[in-house]
């Protein structure tokens, strides 16, 4: 009797924590379903409207074109892009966000296998530096890159207002913590490798292309997603560096709000200005999600 005494209560105590891991796990898995819902629920409005005529977006909420008749087009898209400019703004947003993705990341790559296996005086004052300057403001920092950037002459044109320019403003504001994260991550890969690499005769040149690289893919993609998504979205920098009176080079973000100026009561044009403009940075992200997670949580613990 007292063995099934006993064999009850651990089963009962079983149960019973069965319970409470799983009413926890359920309010943990709603919560973040309505989580979801209240982000998505403004993402398909903006959808929908993007698809819908004028009369239909002034008439009625967007849900009620989920259900038949669909009465969709196309023509809101052909607008922004052909009337509004915003193809060409697209292009320009292409031409400044890759290279400001590609440099920085290049450039920090280089930096933070220095700073990881390399040794040379004063490593970790610099690296302590590299660091303190993601507290600066970009703001502090417009007036006197804009005034040194209109001294600098490219051939017979000033610096300023060029697509170098902002290619070299978001490498600048990009470094800091692109070297914080590929550091801590390249810190943390195994030292036996680069040990044996160096006993079979691998220079630094060898051992970075050769093993610090590869290894390192799932920070540099989740890097590269920070990055593209933060000159994607910018409008300030954009603003500052070309000026708003360099219309032909100025990005996409800049075209969607003058829309948002212009538009304001033809909703459709700016639902479908708004989604173009979030559509290249979503399939970025997914293209590059597996390796998010993994990045983030090693140059976090890692060095």
């Amino acid at each position: 009797m007292t063995a099934t005494g006993s064999l009850a209560a651990l089963a009962t105590a079983s149960l019973v924590r069965f319970g409470h891991r799983f009413g926890r796990r359920l309010l943990l898995h709603l919560a973040v379903l309505g989580i979801m819902i209240l982000w998505l629920v403004p993402t398909f409005g903006m959808l929908f409207n993007s698809f819908r005529t004028p009369a239909d977006v002034s008439s009625s909420g967007w849900w009620t074109s989920i259900a038949p008749p669909w009465r969709f087009t196309l023509d809101n898209y052909e607008h922004v892009l052909n009337v509004n400019g915003l193809g060409g703004a697209f292009v320009n947003s292409l031409f400044i966000a890759i290279p400001s993705t590609v440099i920085p990341i290049a450039v920090a790559a280089f930096a933070a296998f220095a700073f990881s296996w390399m040794n040379f005086r004063g490593r970790d004052i610099l690296f302590v530096v590299v660091v303190g300057l993601l507290v600066i403001p970009l703001q502090t920092t417009f007036v006197p890159i804009l005034k040194l950037f209109r001294e600098v002459k490219v051939g017979d044109t000033a610096l300023a207002g060029s697509f170098l320019s902002i290619w070299l403003a978001h490498t600048g504001y990009g470094l800091p913590f692109a070297i914080y994260l590929l550091r801590n991550y390249m810190g943390g890969l195994p030292r036996e490798v680069f040990e044996s690499a160096a006993i079979d005769g691998a220079g630094p040149a060898t051992a970075f292309f050769r093993l610090a690289v590869p290894m390192s893919v799932p920070a540099i993609a989740a890097l590269a997603i920070f990055q593209f998504l933060f000159v994607w979205n910018d409008l300030l920098v954009a603003l500052i560096y070309i000026g708003a009176a360099n219309a032909p080079n100025l990005p996409l973000t800049v075209a969607v709000a003058n829309l948002s100026n212009s538009l304001g009561g033809e909703w459709q044009y700016l639902m479908a200005a708004a989604f173009l403009s979030m559509a290249l940075p979503l399939l970025v992200f997914f293209s590059l999600q597996r390796y998010f997670v993994r990045g983030i949580t090693g140059g976090a613990v890692k060095g």
